[in-house]
Formats: structure tokens, sequence, C-alpha cells
């Protein structure tokens, strides 16, 4: 078509399909706990949207956000509304591992990437069919799990409580450390559960304390993770407490007060970014992240929200090679896209370096966890042992 013809056909419905055609945009659906117990993982998920790609291989980014409040249900329903009514091309969700298990069928029975933002295995493994259109930003439960270990034995622990939540999130972690724990000579002495809502878990604490561990391990997330760290301490328990990457906030600092001091627990890179070796392959996506975020939000980052970021430059990688197989909205290029992202090796973002294949969707090594103790009312980077 000449210059001059497609002057005198702007403005028609030629000219208009011939501009979609060549900016055909990509929509990211995202549905995160804004409100409910895991707000303080789902409010710097949502404020890290602002920070992610509005362009993609010259191709617009449109993201749709939507809050769950924390519910199975409602994350389902998010999901099924943007996948119908938007037509994303991928799902990223969501902020606890109920929610984010639950749209792990939504996203096989619709066929949409999705990218799944809590560390529980189950999200990915075992490898079939429904879990193929699944990958995952954090890092498994057992790489972290093998780490604390690995410190408690250098510190002569023999023995553990465990108080964990009663969801897939405690389960996962239990999972591991009935594995890992008893295999490095520490002995699991109690398991106690109790519910994200709960106020209380005085009982569970009493009754861990009868068996006298040398530690606790307690596997919950945000600030709820405070309640029961300090009802340990409220029943005089003095040994070491230990707690999971779940808490990676500064909010449960926050919260949590002198009660939480000398806490330890495992994280990724992006959360002790700045003290990190220059040598660390995550460093400068980690400063970068924190930067842009705490000038966006006048707030300190967590590293919730650099899951999502992680995400979605796990995700929009594969646009590229999706888009040379088909445009944005159909199903060939949401199979394409899911494709291309199974195929990534050595992808750089916040919390590691990402390596995919056809049976491993999680992707990550031991580059992608610290060890962090709360000193001081901040975070020190704790040496891992070898």
């Amino acid at each position: 078509m000449t210059s001059i013809l497609r002057a005198l056909l702007c403005g028609t419905a030629l000219c208009a399909a011939t501009a979609t055609a060549a900016t055909a945009q990509i929509k990211v659906g995202i549905t995160v706990s804004q409100t409910g117990p895991a707000a303080a993982l789902g409010i710097p998920q949502k404020n890290t949207v602002a920070q992610l790609p509005k362009e993609i291989a010259g191709q617009p980014v449109e993201y749709i956000i939507l809050d769950d409040a924390t519910d199975p249900t409602k994350a389902v329903a998010n999901a099924r509304k943007m996948i119908s009514e938007n037509k994303i091309d991928i799902l990223i969700g969501s902020s606890a591992t109920p929610a984010t298990l639950a749209l792990v069928d939504v996203a096989a029975e619709t066929k949409t990437p999705y990218c799944a933002m809590v560390p529980t295995k189950s999200a990915v493994m075992p490898m079939d069919e429904k879990r193929k259109w699944v990958f995952k930003a954090p890092q498994n439960d057992a790489i972290m799990a093998e780490a604390v270990a690995d410190h408690m034995v250098a510190a002569g622990i023999k023995s553990i409580g465990f108080l964990g939540y009663t969801d897939g999130y405690g389960q996962g972690w239990l999972d591991e450390v009935n594995d890992i724990f008893p295999k490095k000579g520490i002995k699991v002495l109690a398991v106690e559960r109790f519910q994200r809502t709960d106020t209380s878990v005085t009982a569970q604490g009493l009754k861990i304390l009868a068996t006298e561990p040398d530690a606790v391990l307690i596997a919950a997330s945000g600030t709820v993770a405070v309640m029961p760290h300090k009802t340990l301490k409220e029943q005089g328990y003095k040994k070491p407490i230990y707690q999971t990457h779940g808490i990676s906030t500064m909010e449960f600092v926050r919260v949590g007060g002198q009660d939480v001091e000398g806490t330890i627990f495992p994280a990724g890179p992006v959360v002790i970014a700045s003290l990190l070796p220059d040598s660390h392959p995550s460093k400068a996506a980690g400063l970068a992240y924190i930067k842009q975020y705490e000038e966006n939000n006048k707030s300190p980052f967590a590293g919730f929200g650099a899951h999502l970021a992680d995400c979605a430059t796990l995700m929009l990688a594969g646009v590229k090679t999706a888009l040379a197989k088909s445009k944005p909205g159909s199903d060939e290029f949401r199979a394409a896209l899911r494709d291309a992202v199974e195929t990534s090796k050595d992808v750089i973002a916040t919390h590691g370096v990402y390596t995919f294949s056809p049976t491993d969707h999680a992707g990550l090594d031991k580059r992608s966890r610290v060890l962090i103790k709360v000193e001081g009312g901040k975070w020190t980077l704790v040496p891992e042992t070898k």
C-alpha cells in the first residue's frame, strides 16, 4: 500500500485494523490479596504493578489487577473474569497458598500461562498436563528448609518444635522438615498447626514447650507470623526461634518489635540486596527494584512484591518468540508463550537466576537464598554454613 493510499484510508476501519495488527496489546491478569490475612504480602505486590514494563517486543502491555481478599473462591472468580472478559494472555497470582493452588486448575482448564507467587512446590510438582501451564517465581520450600537445617546443625541444635499454618504453606514446610531435618540429625519433637485467622496459639505453644525442643520453627507469613512468635516468648521460651521466608517484610519486624529480635529466616536475595557481594547475579536487579519501589511508594519494599516483578520478567520473556507464531488474545499465542517460557535459560531476576525445563517449572538453585537475622530492628546477613 502506498503512503498516499494509506493516508486516504486513515480513519477508516482498514486503517484501524492495520494499526491493531502492528501493535497487538498483551494483557496480564493479576489477582492478589490486597485485603484479608495475606494483605501484608498482597499490598506490596499490588504496589509493584506500577513499575512493570509497559511495552515488550514492541507491543503495549496492559495489567488488570483485582483483590481476592485472601479468599480462594474470590481468586478463582477473579481469574475466570479476567480470562473470559478481559481475554488475558498471562495470569499471575496469588498472595497466599490456598488461593494460588486453586488457580492451577483454572489455568489448566483455560490453557492460560500462569505464574504462581508462593513457594509451595505442589503448584508445579509433580509435573503433569495440568501443571504444565504453571510456573513459579518463589523458591521451593526445600531450598529454604535446607539452609535453616544447616544453620541449626552448625548451632548445635538437635531437636525442634514445629508450629505452622494448617494450609498448603504450613504443610509444604512440614513435608520438607520431615524429609530434610532427620537426615541432618535434628529430631522433630512436636508438630502443632493453626489457621491464618486464629487470634491465639496458646495451647499449641504450651504443647511444644512441654517437649523442651532446642529451637522452634514457625511456618507462617507476613505480620500473622508475629502472633505465634510473641506467644512463645510470653510463655517463657528463651531458645532460638526460626521463621520461614514468609516473613520477608519489614512489617514483621515493625509489628513484632523486641519480641522478634534474634529471629533467623531464609529469604530471597532481593530482601537484603544492599548487603550482597557485588558478584551475586541478582544484586543489580534487586537494587533496581528496591530503588524504584521505594521512590514510587514512599515506603519500604518487601520481598513479596519482588515475586510479582519476577513473574512479569519470566512470563514476558516469552513474548517475542510467541509473537512470531500468533497474536495476543489467541489460544495459539498463549500456547506459544507457555512453550517459550518453558525453554527459558539463565533469566536473571530479583530472587535468583531461573532456568526452566519441561520437568522443572521452579527453575531456581541455591543462588536464590540467603539467611537473615533480625538485629536491632534491622536485617543482617548471616553467612551460610558449608
